[in-house]
């Protein structure tokens, strides 16, 4: 039976991808030399243990959204999840080999993790992978054979704040999404046209100038 250990080596993002994606570089060694591994089908979810970085006074008011007051933050779950990710792995040489691994990432605020990313100033964000998947293997030049046995694995790795910026950077520089209801993105637009403006940014301006200030 197979003994596979999988690390994740370093994080960087995909500058060559269609939409934002960080590439995880695994490390698959087997610890069952008599085994050949032919293929691995390896599925992954990564989640965020927030719980394990300190955060400055601004990054927990700007958490107070997805966590709740600071005071209350140990009633929270361990872990948020992140995402799901998944590889082929070819054959190992050597009983090891390295992967990158496609983790697809989003500027949506609507997405827990996005908010958590866009709410830190700097440090490492501790995350998990989980794995799960399927093995084919031979053992000893014997017959081809399947294992689903990889629920056990897992790894950690603490992700620099600024890769998750500079990938971001990279994708929509100085920009920012922004989610509305239909019924608001109406009147915004009808405001816009009513006043002769040319951009959604200088209609968003025009009114927060007018707000009255918070005292």
């Amino acid at each position: 039976m197979p003994d596979l250990r999988i690390t994740v080596q370093q994080v960087e993002p995909a500058f060559d991808a269609v939409a934002p994606t960080l590439n995880f570089h695994l490390h698959i060694a087997n610890g069952q030399p008599l085994d050949d591994i032919h293929a691995i089908t390896l599925y992954c979810e990564v989640r965020i243990d927030g719980r394990q970085r300190r955060y400055t006074a601004s990054e927990e008011h700007a958490l107070v959204d997805l966590f709740g007051q600071r005071g209350r933050w140990g009633q929270r779950p361990r872990s948020l999840f992140w995402t799901t990710a998944s590889i082929v792995v070819p054959p190992l040489s050597n009983d090891e080999v390295v992967v990158a691994l496609p983790v697809p990432c989003t500027f949506d605020f609507n997405v827990a993790a996005t908010k958590y990313f866009r709410a830190l100033e700097g440090g490492e964000v501790p995350v998990e992978l989980l794995f799960s998947g399927t093995v084919l293997f031979s053992h000893d030049g014997g017959p081809l054979q399947a294992t689903h046995s990889l629920w056990h694995l897992d790894a950690d790795y603490r992700l620099p704040v600024q890769v998750w910026q500079e990938m971001m950077d990279s994708y929509y520089p100085n920009s920012t999404w922004l989610c509305l209801r239909r019924d608001v993105a109406d009147r915004l637009q009808q405001y816009r046209s009513r006043l002769g403006i040319d951009s959604w940014e200088s209609a968003l301006e025009a009114l927060l100038d007018d707000a009255p200030r918070a005292a």
